[in-house]
Formats: C-alpha cells, structure tokens, sequence
C-alpha cells in the first residue's frame, strides 16, 4: 500500500464505547444515523467500537447489534467464532424480513464452538458455510451491511468474553474497500480462489507480513502495539531495530510465557513491556494493533484480525486496516497507551520497565 493512498481521507472512524452507545440503544437500534458525537469531518462515517469501556462492561456490544440490524437488503458476515445467542437472533430476524444473510464460520479450529450458531442459523433460513479449509483458520472479523459499509473487528462474536476482552472495531464505507471485502466474501463462501485487493486501506492474509513489518518500520518516535500473540520471529526483530533506532517502544499483552523470550528481546533493546496477569478479574488483551507516532505527520496504525504469529500472516485468512487517518489513529493511541499505564505492578501487572 502506498503512503499517497493510506493518506487520504477514508471512510473510516474509531469510537470509545462511551460515545458508541448514542449510536444504537438496545440491539433494535438503526446504528445508521450519525450523531454530532459521530461525524468526521473528513467523511461523515460512524465509528463503533472499543470494548469493553471498563471491566464489567458490554456496552460497546449494542452498537454491533444495531449495525446488523440497519440492514435494508444484505449481511454478509465472516467470524471466526460465534457463540452470541442475541447476535444469531439478529441474523435471524434480518433474514425474516427479507434481507439476504450470508454467514461464514471457522472450521479447522473453531467448529465445536460454532455448531450451535451453525445449527441455529440454518434454521432460520440463514445462508451458513463453513470456511474454506485451504486456511489454517479463517481468523476474519467482518460485517458487511447492504454492500455499502463494513463492520472490520478484533473481536469475535463470543458474549462470554465481551466483559473483560480488549478490542477494538471500525466501520469502513470507502466504497473501494467494501467492494474489496465482498468479492473476497463471495469467493470465500463458494470455497474460490481470489487474490484480494487492498483497496484504498486493506492488509489480507494470507500475506500480510510485509505490511505489518511496513508499519513497524515507519516509526520515528514512539511505537505502541497492543497484540494478542508475540510468535513472529520477524516482527520482534522489526521492534527491536525501532527500539535500537530510538523509538519509544511501548508493548501491552496478557503474561504467556510462551513470548518471554521475544519480549526479553525486546526490552533488551530499550523497549518497554507491560503485562496483564491471565486471570479472569483482569482484562485480556484480545485487540490486534499497532500505531506508529501518534499525532505526528507520519503517523499510521494498523487495526484489525492479524496477530503477529507467522500463522495469522501468512496461512489464514484475517483482514485489517492500515491508515494514517488522524482521528483513528488518535483514538486508538488513547485506549492503547491509556491501558500501557493502567497495567502497574499493584494491579498485579508484570511490567519488564
């Protein structure tokens, strides 16, 4: 992607859940209607999602709901995992008042879980496939409504863990990257070859590692990355050389020993590592981002499905954003850097500096 093209002005917006429930009250809600909280002066897009807003929370779910609801003609959704009783009753009641519903769900890893969403759907007159198993899994999370606007989340569709699981959403109406994400929808559903266009902000896998590592690269001064997975070998050597070249390397996770050694890599560079404890009462970081020098002209994030694992680059099928848009990036540096500094050792955190 090139920088002309992840500079201009998309049709993307990122939004604190605080803001995100005057967008959809209740799962009957038309989350079409901007507010004044709403509107970009860039592109008068809406912006969705940063769950949960506080531990406890799943208010940042409603506007998920209203959104597949404002339907007038077509949903078309790609999940990884869905075990959210009120979304499959959503889906169901689009297809009962005639709007056209598609649904692809995970097989290679995820069909135990899926099967009842699965079973369910079907039964309901909901056009349900399974993912095609060329992927080692399909990781995607994607709502498209009417061909006109797209829901691109971190989350997947599992109300059990709506309460204590970073994630983030944005609602992307560039026409280029709708068409994108649905000719790679139509594809997927019929179990066909596509190679996917990138649009005008769009990073696919499989293939994304040059991309990601692109972001990466570009960071000048600070580079804040919230990530559910440190397994790339090549990634961690791509944060090291920013923390060596002077860049201010902030890192958020959930403890997994199984990325010590990437992480002490890491901090042995100069960067900085926070860690959530892995327990029940603490929150999980679920979301997949990274964003380079936030309020600086070079700024860029990326949002989206993509873990930095060789897997999730390279032999799944995920979807995410790379954009320089200064609200998005803004907006996703505050809950971000906001969960960096919240993470403190008399929480139970275990912070490397």
């Amino acid at each position: 992607m090139t920088g002309t093209a992840l500079s201009r002005a998309i049709g993307l917006c990122l939004l604190a859940a605080s803001a995100a429930t005057a967008l959809a009250t209740g799962a009957g809600a038309d989350a079409t209607q901007p507010t004044s909280q709403t509107k970009s002066a860039a592109s008068g897009l809406l912006g969705v999602m940063v769950e949960p807003l506080e531990l406890g929370s799943a208010a940042g779910m409603q506007p998920v709901y209203g959104f597949v609801l404002s339907a007038k003609k077509s949903v078309d959704m790609t999940m990884y995992e869905l075990s959210d009783p009120t979304m499959v009753k959503d889906l169901i009641a689009d297809r009962r008042r005639g709007v056209k519903v598609r649904v692809i769900l995970d097989t290679n890893r995820e069909r135990s879980r899926n099967l009842p969403a699965f079973g369910a759907l079907e039964a309901g007159g909901v056009k349900t496939v399974w993912a095609n198993t060329t992927y080692e899994a399909t990781h995607q999370k994607t709502i498209t409504v009417d061909r006109a606007k797209t829901l691109v989340l971190s989350a997947n569709l599992t109300s059990a863990y709506y309460t204590t699981t970073r994630d983030f959403a944005v609602v992307d109406t560039n026409a280029a990257d709708v068409s994108a994400i649905e000719a790679v929808f139509t594809a997927d559903f019929a179990h066909k070859a596509i190679a996917p266009a990138d649009g005008a902000d769009l990073v696919w896998s499989p293939g994304s590692q040059s991309q990601m590592l692109d972001v990466i690269a570009a960071a000048r001064h600070t580079l804040s990355i919230e990530n559910e997975e440190m397994a790339s070998s090549a990634i961690t050597s791509a944060i090291v050389a920013a923390a060596e070249r002077g860049v201010k390397v902030e890192i958020t996770m959930t403890a997994d020993s199984y990325y010590d050694r990437d992480l002490d890599q890491i901090v042995g560079a100069g960067g900085h590592v926070h860690l959530y404890a892995n327990e029940s009462w603490d929150l999980y970081i679920h979301a997949k981002t990274t964003i380079a020098d936030a309020g600086r002209n070079t700024q860029r994030a990326y949002v989206g499905s993509i873990n930095f694992s060789s897997a999730s680059m390279n032999r799944n099928r995920e979807l995410g954003i790379i954009t320089s848009d200064a609200r998005i990036v803004g907006e996703l540096n505050a809950v971000v850097t906001g969960d960096f500094s919240n993470c403190k050792a008399s929480t139970g955190c275990r912070n490397y500096s």
